[in-house]
C-alpha cells in the first residue's frame, strides 16, 4: 500500500462520461474529488469502445463507400478499391485521442485527482486502488497508480458496462467478436453474422454492409426494434434490407464452429446453417460490479447486477451513489451524465430538478432514427385519441438536395388540444432533428407553435412545419 489513506469530499469509480461528469461537477462546487479509472484511457465504453467509436466508424463507413452520393444524380463516388483497415480504423483512433486529451484536461482544470487502478470497497467510506490488469502504459495525467488508500465523504458508483458472452460461443478462436473487440478486427469481413437485432448490432450491421460486407442479422424476434414506433420499425428493416442485409427472424445459434480456414459455422433453431468470414455477437450487456466488494460497503445489489437508487441516485447506503449502466435502463451516455450531475449535487445538499422523462433515443443505424415520447402503439393502448401529421424528406428542398429518398417526420398530438405526443424521424440527421421536437414538448407545446414559426430554408427542420400542417389537415378526417 502507498503512503497513507487520502481523503476527498467526494471519490468516483469509473471513468467514463457519468464518473467524468461526477468528478467535474464537484470540482466546480469546489470540493475536492478523486476519481478512480480501471482502464489507460479515460471515457470508459462511451468514448472507447462504445458510443463514439461506433458512431465515428458509422461515419467513415458512409465516407468511403460514397453512399451518400449514390442518390445525387450524375454523382458516383463508390469505393474504386477495396477498403484497408487503415482506412476502417484511422479516423476513429484520431477521435478518441483528442477525446481522451480534453477529458484529462477538462478534470486537471477542475482539480480532481486521477488514480489508475481498479476500485475495491474496503468498507462504506474506503476505496482501495489496485493496480491495473495491463503492462499499457498509465496515462502520464495520472495523479497515482499501484495501491492507494482513499477515503471519501461521498461516493460515487459509474463503473458502467460489458458485454454478454454466452458460453455458446468461443470467444478467443477464430473471428468471434463482442462490440468491444470488433474494433481490433484485423480485416473487413467478406461475410458477416450479427447475432442479435438490438440497437447495437442494427448499427454494425449498417455500418459494416456500407462498406461492401455480405451481413446477417439473426434474431430470435421478429419485430426489429420492438419500442420504436410499428411504423417507423418496418421503414427501416425496408431500408436495411434494400442495403442488402439479410434479416434471419425467429431463429436461434444452437451450435458455432471455427473451422480450420478461420470461418465460422452457426447452426441455427431452424436446421439451417450459416457460414462466415466474422461474427458480431450483440448479446446485451451486464452492470460491472463484480469486482466492488460492494458487501463490504452494505450496498444492495438487485438483479443482473443493478444497483437499485432513488430518485436522487442514492443507493440503500446513505453517503454512496450511483449512476450510469450500472443503475440499468436507459444506460445511455446522455442519461448517465445527467444523472450523476444530480446524483453530486444531491450530496453536496444543493437541489437539482428531477431528470425529465422525456428522453431522446438515437438509433444510429443507416438511416438513423430517433425517437421521443409516445408512439401509435403506446396512445392506443392507453386509449388517447390522437393525429398523426408525416412529412417526407422527398417533399422537402433540403431533403431532395441531399437525396434522401425514404425518409420521413412523423409527428403525434393530441386531438383534443394538439398537443405534441410523440416524435419519430427516420433519415439524414435524424438524432439532431429530434431536438426541435423535444424542446416543444418539454414545453408543452402544440401544433400552432410549428405552423408559426419561421424556419430557414431550405432545411430539414422545417419538415415540422410541414408534418404539423399535415396534422391540422387530418383532424376532420
Amino acid at each position: 500500500m502507498t503512503g497513507e489513506t487520502k481523503k476527498y469530499d467526494l471519490v468516483v469509480i469509473g471513468g467514463g462520461p457519468a464518473g467524468i461528469m461526477a468528478a467535474t461537477t464537484a470540482g466546480a462546487l469546489h470540493k475536492t474529488v478523486a476519481l478512480v479509472n480501471c482502464h489507460n484511457e479515460l471515457g470508459g465504453a462511451g468514448i472507447n469502445t462504445g458510443t463514439v467509436p461506433s458512431k465515428t466508424l458509422r461515419e467513415t463507413a458512409l465516407a468511403l463507400s460514397g453512399l451518400k452520393s449514390r442518390n445525387l444524380y450524375g454523382v458516383d463516388l463508390s469505393l474504386r478499391r477495396e477498403v484497408t483497415l487503415n482506412d476502417f480504423l484511422g479516423h476513429e483512433q484520431k477521435v478518441k485521442t483528442g477525446f481522451n486529451l480534453f477529458l484529462s484536461q477538462q478534470l486537471a482544470t477542475q482539480k480532481a485527482d486521477v488514480y489508475y487502478g481498479v476500485g475495491i470497497f474496503m468498507d462504506s467510506h474506503t476505496i482501495r486502488v489496485g493496480p491495473l490488469q495491463t503492462s499499457s502504459e498509465v496515462n502520464p495525467s495520472a495523479t497515482g497508480k499501484g495501491d492507494f488508500l482513499l477515503q471519501g465523504s461521498s461516493i460515487l458508483i459509474a463503473t458502467g458496462s460489458s458485454p454478454v458472452r454466452p458460453e455458446l460461443f468461443p470467444f478467443g478462436h477464430g473471428e468471434i467478436y463482442d462490440s468491444d473487440s470488433i474494433l481490433k478486427l484485423d480485416r473487413i469481413p467478406k461475410t458477416l453474422a450479427v447475432i442479435g437485432a438490438g440497437v447495437v448490432g442494427s448499427e454494425y450491421a449498417c455500418t459494416f454492409s456500407a462498406l461492401g460486407s455480405q451481413v446477417h442479422i439473426i434474431d430470435g424476434r421478429d419485430v426489429l426494434l420492438p419500442f420504436l414506433d410499428v411504423e417507423v420499425s418496418r421503414a427501416l428493416v425496408g431500408a436495411i434490407e434494400h442495403s442488402g442485409v439479410t434479416f434471419h427472424w425467429k431463429e436461434m445459434v444452437l451450435q458455432c464452429l471455427v473451422l480450420e480456414s478461420g470461418a465460422v459455422t452457426l447452426k441455427l433453431s431452424s436446421g439451417a446453417s450459416l457460414t462466415v468470414d466474422a461474427v458480431l455477437v450483440a448479446a446485451g450487456r451486464k452492470s460491472n460490479t463484480e469486482h466492488l466488494e460492494l458487501s463490504l460497503a452494505g450496498v444492495a445489489l438487485g438483479k443482473r447486477g443493478i444497483i437499485p437508487v432513488n430518485e436522487d441516485y442514492r443507493t440503500n447506503v446513505e453517503h454512496i451513489y450511483a449512476s450510469g449502466d450500472v443503475i440499468g435502463f436507459p444506460a445511455l451516455a446522455s442519461t448517465s451524465m445527467e444523472q450523476a450531475r444530480r446524483a453530486v449535487r444531491h450530496a453536496f445538499g444543493l437541489k437539482a430538478a428531477n431528470l425529465s422523462p422525456l428522453l431522446p433515443n438515437g438509433i444510429y443505424t443507416i438511416p438513423e432514427v430517433s425517437m421521443v415520447g409516445e408512439t401509435e402503439e403506446s396512445l392506443q393502448k392507453n386509449q388517447i385519441d390522437y393525429v398523426v401529421g408525416r412529412a417526407r424528406y422527398a417533399d422537402n428542398g433540403r431533403g431532395r438536395i441531399i437525396g434522401d429518398e425514404t425518409g420521413f417526420l412523423k409527428l403525434l398530438f393530441r386531438r383534443s388540444d394538439m398537443q405534441l405526443l410523440g416524435v419519430h424521424v427516420m433519415g439524414e440527421l435524424a438524432t439532431e432533428i429530434i431536438h426541435i421536437g423535444l424542446i416543444a414538448m418539454l414545453a408543452d407545446r402544440s401544433a400552432d407553435l410549428f405552423v408559426e414559426t419561421c424556419f430557414n430554408t431550405p432545411t430539414l427542420s422545417s419538415l415540422y412545419k410541414s408534418a404539423a400542417l399535415n396534422a391540422i389537415q387530418n383532424v376532420g378526417l
